[in-house]
């Protein structure tokens, strides 16, 4: 029996973040990504919601044993999907999850629901490492929700698992964003 494996679309996809086996790049069909606002925390999280006519691009890695203690752990506010039958990688193929922000979490969008931006470079620099600078404009192009306010948390990162950036890499992100928030 081969181990399942789950696909990540946001901070998984920054592999120093994770230490699961096999990463590898893949694409999520019918799928797209987007800022959710919850109850939950005073931060918007990133999520994804079933759309036919759109592809994302993530990673995919496997949950040896299947033990997915530790994942739902870090993955609290979402629901665990089958997306087996929607991502594409070359490897073997294992049944596949994706977690969504579980919708009775969910409010509507407001100011005080900021995106974190520690939590945002650690999600572009993922990109940039795993596909490079076309990655990470498909990002934002693939992403919804920019209307979001953004909080400016890099001198003192809330976000758990940041990252450093490079100079290249802070410039990066700083570039990307300013072009969806204008």
């Amino acid at each position: 029996m081969s181990d399942p494996a789950f696909f990540g679309y946001g901070s998984l996809v920054n592999l120093a973040t994770h230490g699961y086996d096999d990463p590898r790049p893949a694409r999520l069909q019918g799928w797209r990504r987007v800022w959710r606002h919850t109850r939950l925390r005073e931060v918007t999280f990133l999520s994804v919601e079933p759309d036919p006519a759109s592809v994302i691009d993530g990673v995919v890695a496997r949950v040896p044993g299947a033990d997915w203690l530790a994942l739902d752990a870090r993955e609290a506010a979402y629901d665990r999907h089958d997306v087996s039958h929607a991502v594409i990688h070359e490897g073997p193929n294992a049944r596949t999850a994706v977690y969504q922000v579980s919708p009775h979490h969910v409010i509507a969008p407001s100011g005080d629901n900021p995106i974190l931006r520690s939590y945002l470079d650690v999600v572009v620099q993922g990109y940039l490492r795993m596909y490079g600078p076309q990655g990470v404009a498909h990002f934002f192009a693939t992403t919804s929700g920019w209307d979001t306010p953004i909080h400016d948390d890099r001198s003192n990162p809330a976000y758990p698992r940041h990252q450093r950036l490079t100079q290249a890499e802070t410039a990066l992100v700083d570039r990307h964003l300013a072009q969806v928030i204008a």
